[in-house]
Order: C-alpha cells, then sequence, then structure tokens
C-alpha cells in the first residue's frame, strides 16, 4: 500500500484497530453499508458467486466474512463445506444469526480466526473468497500467502475488493462520495464516524488493478485476471493456484 492507514490511532496495531472497529459497527453495518453502496454491493457478490459455480467446489473458505453475506450467497455453488472466518466476533454474531435463520448451520460455519494465521492444514479448500477484506490485512502479503496455502492445488482465489476510478467524471464523483458523503453518513447513523473514515481512506491507498495483480502473481498464483465493476468503483480478481 502507499502507506498505513489505521481506524483510530498508530498505538495499537492495525489488526486491533480493525478489529475494534468492526465489534463496534456490527449491529448497523448491513443497513448502512446498503446505503453507502446503493445496494451495489448485493450484484458484486452475486458475480463473485457466478465465477464459481462452474468450477463446482465442495469446499469454500470465506475470509473477511463479516455478517456472513458472501457465505450466504455462496451456498448456490453447492458447495458442502463453507467456512466464514472473520477477526470480529461482533460480526460473527450477526453472521451466525442470519445463518440460523436460513438453516444453513449444516453448510456454514462461522467461525473467529486471523486471516494471517490460518489453523487450517495446506491445501483444504477448493475455494477461498474475501470481499472487501484484503484491505483491512495487516500484512498484505502474509495474508495472501496463508490463503495461497490453504487452498488445493487448482484450486481458486476471487477477491472482490474497492478500486479507484481513474476517469472523468466519475474520478472526481467518487472522491466527493467516498471522502465527504460516507463519513457523513457514518456521523448521522453510527456512533463511529472514524470506522466510516476509515473505510474511505483504506480504499483509496488500496493497490488496485494491475497493482494488486502483480501482488498475487508474485505470492505464487497464476492465471490472475481482475474486472473493474461499475464504473470502476470495485474490482473481482480471480486467480489460481498452480
Amino acid at each position: 500500500m502507499k502507506k498505513s492507514v489505521t481506524p483510530y490511532n498508530q498505538e495499537d496495531s492495525k489488526k486491533k484497530q480493525v478489529t475494534e472497529m468492526f465489534d463496534g459497527i456490527s449491529t448497523e453495518y448491513d443497513a448502512l453499508n446498503r446505503k453507502i453502496s446503493l445496494g451495489i454491493d448485493v450484484k458484486w457478490r452475486r458475480r463473485v458467486v457466478d465465477l464459481l459455480i462452474p468450477k463446482k467446489p465442495e469446499s469454500i473458505l470465506d475470509i473477511a466474512t463479516g455478517t456472513g453475506d458472501l457465505a450466504l450467497a455462496l451456498t448456490a455453488t453447492r458447495a458442502s463445506r463453507i467456512v466464514g472466518l472473520d477477526i470480529s466476533a461482533g460480526m460473527l454474531s450477526v453472521g451466525k444469526d442470519k445463518v440460523k435463520v436460513e438453516n444453513l448451520e449444516n453448510t456454514i460455519e462461522m467461525v473467529i480466526g486471523d486471516s494471517e494465521a490460518l489453523t487450517y492444514d495446506d491445501n483444504s479448500f477448493d475455494a477461498v473468497t474475501v470481499a472487501f477484506g484484503v484491505r483491512n490485512f495487516e500484512n498484505l502479503e502474509l495474508g495472501l500467502s496463508e490463503l495461497f496455502r490453504v487452498l488445493k492445488p487448482g484450486g481458486t482465489l476471487v477477491v472482490l475488493e474497492t478500486a479507484v476510478p481513474t476517469r472523468f467524471p466519475f474520478k472526481q464523483g467518487y472522491k466527493f462520495h467516498t471522502q465527504v458523503i460516507i463519513p457523513l453518513m457514518g456521523k448521522l447513523f453510527t456512533r463511529d464516524q472514524a470506522a466510516y473514515k476509515y473505510l474511505s481512506d483504506s480504499a483509496a491507498v488500496f493497490p488496485h488493478g494491475k497493482q494488486f495483480n502483480n501482488i498475487l502473481e508474485k505470492m505464487g498464483f497464476i492465471e490472475v485476471e481482475d474486472s473493474p465493476q461499475t464504473l470502476g468503483v470495485a474490482s473481482i480478481y480471480c486467480a489460481t493456484k498452480p
């Protein structure tokens, strides 16, 4: 990344601050996230699922699962085992309730864990997914190396992450939305304006597009492709473990 961005201060580790942040906003996260993205994030997650359906994965690890939106959507792949992993107990609590409502406890397991120190064996999963989570890694390359490690040979990594449009007037509109509108909504609808400022700032400095492709290739992934979404405000990256 261009620089280290943290939610609150520079004293605690980024990991600790991110955990505290998501625990604090977990109960209102889903509702506000839909407002901020205008609901488009639902379509983006569906496209992640559509990429995996033809690959017929039996086991999927959804990293930074949060409240479980992607883990739930991934049931459309008919995978027999889906693990939603997150560092925030607060977000997982909301996700567990959603899984229970859908009667999917036998398919989806929601677990607390550190994406940079996974407890799973090498070559454990057919697919690994991350939606809006890699920019929260304290050490990006360490986190990606763990995802690579637990993927089976021939397995697929799909990452959905924010990006920054480069063309006028979308670049200017994006900047206004992320630097003014999102923090304002955070202030109006939550008790933690700093959290939503962090979500905007971290997106602005994340290495998207070709830069992120290069990092994935450096970590050993092949067949790396990125697909910009909705005027370039997000990208879906797909890569394979040899």
